[in-house]
Protein backbone atom coordinates (compact mmCIF):
# COMPACT_ATOMS: atom_id res chain seq x y z
CA UNK A 1 0.00 0.00 0.00
CA UNK A 2 0.98 3.20 -0.89
CA UNK A 3 1.30 6.08 1.72
CA UNK A 4 0.10 9.02 0.38
CA UNK A 5 2.27 12.11 1.56
CA UNK A 6 0.72 15.40 3.40
CA UNK A 7 -0.03 18.49 0.85
CA UNK A 8 2.15 21.12 2.65
CA UNK A 9 1.24 24.49 1.68
CA UNK A 10 3.09 27.86 3.05
CA UNK A 11 1.11 30.78 5.25
CA UNK A 12 1.37 34.08 3.66
CA UNK A 13 1.73 35.95 7.06
CA UNK A 14 4.43 33.73 8.75
CA UNK A 15 5.73 31.92 5.78
CA UNK A 16 5.65 28.45 7.86
CA UNK A 17 4.82 25.87 5.99
CA UNK A 18 1.67 23.48 7.05
CA UNK A 19 -0.75 20.41 5.67
CA UNK A 20 -3.36 21.87 3.67
CA UNK A 21 -5.87 20.97 6.35
CA UNK A 22 -4.86 23.03 9.00
CA UNK A 23 -5.11 26.24 6.64
CA UNK A 24 -7.47 28.50 5.67
CA UNK A 25 -7.53 28.92 1.40
CA UNK A 26 -8.47 32.17 -0.04
CA UNK A 27 -9.08 31.61 -3.52
CA UNK A 28 -9.86 33.80 -6.61
CA UNK A 29 -11.73 32.28 -8.49
CA UNK A 30 -12.34 33.57 -12.23
CA UNK A 31 -16.14 33.31 -12.64
CA UNK A 32 -17.11 33.00 -9.64
CA UNK A 33 -14.87 35.84 -7.61
CA UNK A 34 -13.35 35.64 -3.83
CA UNK A 35 -14.13 32.89 -2.31
CA UNK A 36 -13.62 30.65 0.87
CA UNK A 37 -12.25 27.29 1.63
CA UNK A 38 -12.98 26.07 -1.85
CA UNK A 39 -12.48 26.67 -5.52
CA UNK A 40 -10.00 26.62 -8.61
CA UNK A 41 -7.61 29.32 -9.50
CA UNK A 42 -5.11 31.43 -7.32
CA UNK A 43 -4.97 31.14 -3.71
CA UNK A 44 -3.66 32.10 -0.78
CA UNK A 45 -3.45 30.39 2.81
CA UNK A 46 -3.52 31.58 6.38
CA UNK A 47 -2.49 29.54 9.24
CA UNK A 48 -5.32 29.32 12.21
CA UNK A 49 -2.87 30.84 14.33
CA UNK A 50 -4.23 34.60 16.14
CA UNK A 51 -0.80 36.00 15.24
CA UNK A 52 -1.14 35.52 11.32
CA UNK A 53 -4.96 36.29 11.06
CA UNK A 54 -4.40 39.38 13.47
CA UNK A 55 -1.97 40.95 11.35
CA UNK A 56 -1.88 44.52 10.64
CA UNK A 57 -0.73 44.10 6.98
CA UNK A 58 -2.63 40.55 6.21
CA UNK A 59 -5.05 42.97 3.69
CA UNK A 60 -2.33 43.89 1.64
CA UNK A 61 -0.24 40.37 1.92
CA UNK A 62 -3.76 38.98 0.65
CA UNK A 63 -4.14 41.34 -2.25
CA UNK A 64 -0.36 41.19 -3.70
CA UNK A 65 -0.57 36.95 -3.50
CA UNK A 66 -4.10 37.06 -5.17
CA UNK A 67 -3.09 39.80 -7.52
CA UNK A 68 -6.02 41.54 -7.17
CA UNK A 69 -8.47 44.54 -5.43
CA UNK A 70 -9.68 42.80 -2.31
CA UNK A 71 -13.75 44.66 -1.82
CA UNK A 72 -14.51 45.86 1.71
CA UNK A 73 -17.73 43.14 1.79
CA UNK A 74 -14.84 40.52 1.57
CA UNK A 75 -12.77 42.14 4.49
CA UNK A 76 -15.77 41.81 6.64
CA UNK A 77 -16.77 38.12 5.50
CA UNK A 78 -12.93 37.09 6.37
CA UNK A 79 -13.04 39.08 9.60
CA UNK A 80 -16.28 37.21 10.23
CA UNK A 81 -14.83 33.73 9.37
CA UNK A 82 -11.31 34.34 11.59
CA UNK A 83 -13.90 35.47 14.41
CA UNK A 84 -14.88 31.31 14.31
CA UNK A 85 -11.32 30.19 15.12
CA UNK A 86 -9.24 29.50 18.39
CA UNK A 87 -5.82 30.12 19.03
CA UNK A 88 -4.24 26.95 17.24
CA UNK A 89 -0.70 25.95 18.62
CA UNK A 90 1.61 25.73 16.38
Amino acid sequence: MIKQTPVLRRCISCRKTYDRKNLLKITKDHKQGIILQQGIGRSAYICKSKECYSDSKIKKKLQKALKTFLEPEFIDIFEKEIASYNNYPN
